[in-house]
């Protein structure tokens, strides 16, 4: 039995603030469990529900030095769906309103929760063969590792992977005060280690000493090695070019069902979506007071509206969009501007567009089964979870070709009648409106190829399980199996 233990800062559906949560908390499900037993370790935060707080039980504590202090280290469980989870707990560090607060502080607390995640496994007596960490969380555990630990029998053989889930947030702070902080010698503080121009950076750390890096898609993983898509690390990323493997996410096809899900108002499957899909598009019309009419295009939008989703873009056209045969429905919260421009249009155009700037679960359910086509036009997007939540539900995506949008989406392509949505190649506003004008044009014009669309959309496989069986095969590799 190979054992693999997960260590996540956030993991559903304990908490969650992205896409990281949803990894950490699925994946494990999808392992065959007679050859993998695999674990995740998370903090205990305060601000966690207390129907899961409730449920821990009580599993040992005790004290750990993190440089001259010495901290409590509680280590609580319950097993959840099968699989064994962890939480560490400690008032000081995991209290507070979120999990994530002021990055000085977050430097001490993901400190102190690696350190701790690897000092409290010969506690709970479970030796793991690989320790998979997620994100700058945890990039100091692949250093630990290395460090302190390797001293230790139980620790020497111990393989570590990291998973960079978006190469933005690195977790940097001044060099002087993470010495201090995690105690490592000097020695570990030079460029070709965790330090990075002047600073020291977790996820430097972790990609540095990490047995294998992986990251959430084919694309993202060439891209990243690229300045543009680097984030300033994309020398070392081509260092580690041998290691680097893309794993494209899968969302949970139990969550994401058409068929039987109790959010929408008609459940539908890929036999009989020529009839009932509609009556879901009536329904979201009407809740949202959009002009009633099955005919009309309908895009949807969930997202964080930011940048990097491609909110630019859809700025500089959205009055000309809003001049088409078209509705949009806008899902989301970010940055101001962009709240506000799609406040302005669906005052502008109020049976057109339709924006609700919260979030709401069952309202994004409903987006991705009511609608006929989903944009997402990202800047770049590691891997993405929406366009294979829209390709679940026969929604077609109109999307950049980047990162884990152009591994998952195959362009249409009339002569061959192949493709499960639409793309466009360069951020250019007029390229998308360009691409989103083609969509409307097989939507209305050739309504039979629009439905063959749907047909290869909802066929294709992006669950839990064909992501699992590629992880399954590099900790076989990283075994020397």
């Amino acid at each position: 039995m190979k054992k693999i233990l997960f260590v996540s800062s956030e993991v559903v559906p304990f908490i969650k603030t992205g896409g990281l949560a949803d990894v950490a908390g699925s994946l494990p499900k999808y392992f065959n469990k007679e050859e993998f037993d695999v674990r995740v370790i998370l903090p205990k935060y305060l601000c966690m529900s207390d129907e899961w707080k409730s449920k821990l039980n009580y599993v040992t504590h005790f004290y750990m030095d993190l440089a001259w202090r010495s901290q409590y280290v509680g280590v609580l469980e319950m097993k959840y769906d099968g699989i064994q989870f962890y939480f560490i707990d400690n008032e000081y560090y995991f209290a507070g309103p979120k999990p994530y607060g002021n990055i000085y502080q977050d430097i001490e607390k993901f400190a102190f929760f690696s350190k701790a995640a690897l000092s409290m496994l010969p506690v709970i007596d479970f030796k793991p063969d690989i320790v998979h960490c997620h994100d700058w969380q945890t990039g100091l555990i692949p250093v630990l590792l290395k460090d302190k630990f390797h001293e230790g029998e139980f620790f020497r053989d111990m393989k570590s992977i990291i998973t960079i889930h978006n190469l933005k947030f690195q977790g940097v702070w001044d060099m002087k005060t993470v010495k201090d902080i995690t105690g490592l010698p000097s020695y570990y503080f030079t460029p070709d280690k965790l330090e990075a121009y002047g600073d020291a950076n977790y996820l430097k750390g972790g990609i540095v000493y990490a047995d294998a890096v992986t990251t959430v898609s084919d694309t993202y993983a060439e891209e990243i090695k690229t300045p543009f898509y680097g984030e300033r690390l994309d020398g070392l990323m081509r260092a580690r070019a041998g290691s680097l493997f893309g794993i494209v996410n899968g969302i949970d096809y139990n969550e994401y069902n058409p068929e039987t899900d109790t959010f929408i108002e008609k459940n539908y499957n890929a036999k009989n979506f020529r009839k009932e899909k509609i009556k879901n598009k009536r329904a979201l019309q009407r809740e949202l007071g959009l002009t009633q009419n099955d005919g009309t295009f309908l895009v949807g939008i969930v997202s964080r509206l930011t940048d990097q989703k491609g909110f630019d873009l859809i700025a500089y056209m959205m009055e000309e969009m809003c001049q088409q045969d078209i509705q949009f429905v806008v899902l989301g919260t970010g940055d101001e501007k962009y709240e506000n421009m799609f406040r302005y249009f669906a005052w502008k155009y109020p049976g057109k567009v339709s924006a609700n700037i919260f979030y709401s679960e069952a309202l994004s359910h409903k987006i991705y089964a009511s609608c006929d086509a989903f944009l997402m036009p990202s800047l770049f997007e590691p891997c993405g979870l929406s366009q294979l939540m829209s390709l679940r539900y026969g929604t077609l995506p109109i999307v950049r070709e980047t990162g884990g949008l152009k591994d998952t989406v195959i362009p249409y392509n009339e002569y061959e009648g192949t493709g499960t949505g639409f793309s466009f190649a360069n951020y250019n506003a007029h390229e998308m409106f360009f691409t989103l004008k083609y969509a409307m044009s097989v939507y209305y014009d050739r309504k039979r190829e629009w439905n063959k669309l749907i047909d290869r959309a909802m066929a294709a496989d992006f669950s839990w399980a064909s992501s699992a069986r590629k992880y399954e095969a590099l900790y076989r590799k990283l075994l020397g199996e």
